[in-house]
């Protein structure tokens, strides 16, 4: 997702402040806040760039609570070169005191930054069920979850009621022929009947991603369907949730509102085409609120449905939208002092816990706190839209992602862009898929 993989990537693309004053002033109020006989400065690494402002602001409403605790937020770019960035900041023995990186990252890195399994039991009275066990790699608590994220076929209520004459009822895309029936209905009505975003991160990371977590509920039983990938004992070309998924792709392409040039990959203006009813779905995350949310003249009311993989209802995947905390708070052990450390605990709980940092994240970033408590009031109707699902256990786990190569949508995504504008079939495509896959055996 944008935020899942890049940004949210951006996600989305997605998609989203410490300790308390000297002994000379009163304690701070902040949750989990520890006194300090001195000033501490903390550095943020962020790669939800399209909220670096929120972040900003955030500190200094925390430096404002706590005087002797001041952050430093380390940018990076949308889109951008994030991990060369952290890679660079790690050997030059300058490492953020706070990250907020995908999993994946903080597993590969995962020497680096503590395990917080002191902090474990308090996170998992906090958390809503199966937040921190979502969060967990190879078993540690290495990171914070202060962010959950879902993707699939958004839709416009108004475009498609328009479209079929009457309420649109979403439970009823069961099939892929379901869905195929209603393309043709909103085509004939004149309209676009869906959008995709030929970015690399969409449709390697999210897309073609959902293969890997097809397989089964377990992450774990994915993740040795990987392992067969890479060491030949798997075949995507037999493969069914693939080859499902990749049917579904064929009819999304089939009706793409950018088919003429399906590439162009404009973020901002796929999300405000949508939201301004210009396609009746789009193949995107919640962490598009972050553009949609401010747009003026848009339509208001959107909605999401799962992305169908088969003609039978039954199916795994058919019902369930893909979820995932897509991004975590990692504190860092190779180069901080137990004071920053102890301040930067004491931060990450105040802005997950805190009526100001939640409304920071849920308000103002336009995310979901995967919190019990949350004070604020949110504005992203498509976040609301997933919580249903989620609620009603109705989402694939896509935790298998977090123990990818860092390449693995850019290579793959590269694979899906060509597969896209017919440069290569599908016979070749599956061959590249499973040949990268064979390319990391052993890693």
């Amino acid at each position: 997702m944008k935020s899942i993989t890049t940004t949210g990537i951006c996600s989305i693309v997605l998609l989203s402040s410490l300790v308390a004053c000297s002994q000379n002033n009163a304690p701070s109020s902040s949750p989990g806040a520890t006194q300090q006989a001195k000033g501490v400065k903390l550095t943020f690494f962020n790669t939800s760039a399209e909220v670096n402002n929120v972040f900003e602001n955030l500190f200094k409403t925390y430096h404002e609570q706590n005087p002797n605790v001041t952050i430093e937020l380390i940018p990076t770019p949308i889109g951008g070169a994030q991990l060369e960035k952290f890679q660079s900041l790690l050997a030059s023995g300058n490492p953020a005191t706070i990250a907020n990186l995908d999993p994946g990252t903080i597993l590969q890195y995962k020497d680096k930054f503590m395990d917080l399994e002191t902090e474990k039991a308090k996170y998992e009275k906090l958390t809503k069920p199966g937040a921190v066990d979502g969060a967990l790699l190879d078993g540690k608590f290495l990171g914070i979850p202060w962010t959950a994220q879902g993707y699939g076929l958004l839709y416009n209520k108004r475009v498609v009621e328009e479209s079929i004459g009457g309420a649109f009822d979403p439970a009823s895309i069961k099939t892929r022929n379901d869905l195929e029936a209603l393309f043709k209905k909103i085509e004939a009505a004149g309209k676009a009947p869906v959008m995709i975003h030929g970015a690399d991160w969409s449709l390697g990371a999210h897309y073609l991603g959902l293969t890997y977590s097809l397989q089964s509920p377990k992450v774990e039983e994915n993740r040795k369907f990987v392992e067969d990938l890479k060491n030949g004992k798997a075949n995507l070309a037999d493969n069914q949730p693939f080859n499902g998924l990749m049917d579904t792709f064929d009819l999304l392409k089939k009706y793409n509102a950018r088919k003429s040039d399906p590439l162009v990959a404009d973020y901002n203006k796929d999300s405000t085409d949508f939201a301004k009813g210009n396609a009746a779905f789009y193949f995107m995350g919640d962490w598009t609120w972050s553009v949609i949310g401010t747009l003026e003249g848009r339509d208001k009311e959107f909605g999401i449905i799962p992305v169908p993989i088969s003609n039978n209802p039954a199916d795994y995947g058919n019902a369930q939208v893909a979820y995932t905390e897509p991004k975590l708070f990692a504190i860092d052990k190779s180069g901080s002092t137990p004071e920053q450390q102890a301040a930067a605990r004491a931060f990450v709980e105040w802005m997950v816990t805190s009526e100001q940092g939640q409304s920071a994240i849920v308000t103002k970033m336009g995310l979901s706190l995967p919190y019990k408590d949350v004070k604020a009031k949110g504005t992203n109707v498509i976040s609301d839209a997933i919580a249903k699902y989620v609620d009603q256990g109705k989402f694939l786990n896509i935790g298998v992602i977090n123990y990818f190569p860092q390449d693995y949508w850019s290579k793959t995504g590269a694979s899906m862009q060509k597969y896209m504008v017919g440069k290569t079939d599908r016979k070749a495509f599956t061959t590249e898929v499973q040949d990268y896959w064979k390319s990391n055996a052993g890693k």
